[in-house]
């Protein structure tokens, strides 16, 4: 029988945190489940410590491709997944042994959700808690603050088309496909504990972000969304002209996408002349 989830985990140059990364999954409390290891053409022992743990459960799958970045890698696994449910796990992060098995309840107690995730410890050359938010729908239009790691259903994978293989620089994959769950509707449940513990390392690949490339991918979703943006931000100026406070307080901290949406709408230099006035 296919398992009822399957866990995808993108590989390159995973040598020094994999073992640990699929350790935390076999310690799960839930164990109906499959692993997707794909090596995304790593040129150190991550192949051999992968089919070390294939050869030992047959849960664990292995597949090798070349290089092509985080979001095709994902999309790969997910494809050749048999799971009800997919969990992404970054091959340096760790689960909390009980985060599965909380979350199958929670699906199976309320049909109605979508995606199921939590708050995160971070280890590393970084300690404490990533306390993280409800999932709400303007806030994410904003920016992401909701990690790859959660647990959604496959089939909502299929209907947005997985995750944007046309991001222009790999690692905001992830923000785009909550936002592509949100417009259909998707309803996010965010368990209040700690789910998986995020990895910081001088390497990590958040950490090779330039703002150039940061800005790349921020106008690529702003576009790719152009009327939600429209429709939201415009709804922050009322018909009388009078700003909605809640609105911009939020929206003064994510200069960023103010900047960007207004250099997308020709003519709407307004909105962003109004912010200035509180500043």
């Amino acid at each position: 029988m296919n398992p009822i989830l399957s866990i995808i985990i993108p590989c390159y140059n995973s040598e020094a945190t994999l073992e640990t990364t699929l350790e935390s999954v076999l310690n799960q409390e839930f164990q109906d489940w499959e692993v997707i290891i794909v090596n995304d053409g790593s040129i150190d022992s991550t192949e051999k410590i992968a089919l070390k743990w294939v050869n030992q459960d047959s849960r664990f799958k292995y597949f090798a491709k070349e290089n092509e970045g985080l979001g095709k890698t994902r999309n790969y696994g997910i494809a050749r997944s048999k799971g009800i449910f997919i969990l992404p796990l970054d091959s340096d992060n760790q689960l909390m042994k009980d985060f599965v098995q909380d979350a199958i309840d929670v699906f199976k107690n309320k049909p109605e959700i979508g995606v199921i995730y939590g708050d995160a410890e971070y280890f590393g050359e970084r300690n404490g808690l990533w306390k993280v938010d409800q999932y709400n729908f303007n806030k994410i239009l904003a920016g992401n603050y909701i990690d790859a790691c959660a647990i959604y259903r496959k089939k909502n994978w299929v209907e947005v088309g997985g995750y944007d293989e046309n991001m222009p620089y790999q690692g905001h994959e992830d923000w785009e496909f909550w936002i592509a769950l949100g417009v259909l509707n998707v309803e996010f449940y965010h368990l209040n504990k700690i789910t998986f513990k995020y990895f910081v390392s001088n390497s990590s690949m958040i950490r090779s972000f330039t703002d150039e490339m940061l800005v790349v991918n921020q106008n690529y979703i702003v576009k790719k969304y152009s009327k939600l943006y429209f429709d939201y931000y415009s709804r922050a100026i009322s018909k009388t002209n009078k700003v909605n406070f809640f609105v911009i307080n939020k929206l003064k901290s994510e200069k960023f996408v103010i900047d960007l949406f207004c250099k997308t709408f020709f003519g709407f230099t307004i909105f962003k002349n109004k912010l200035d006035e509180f500043e």
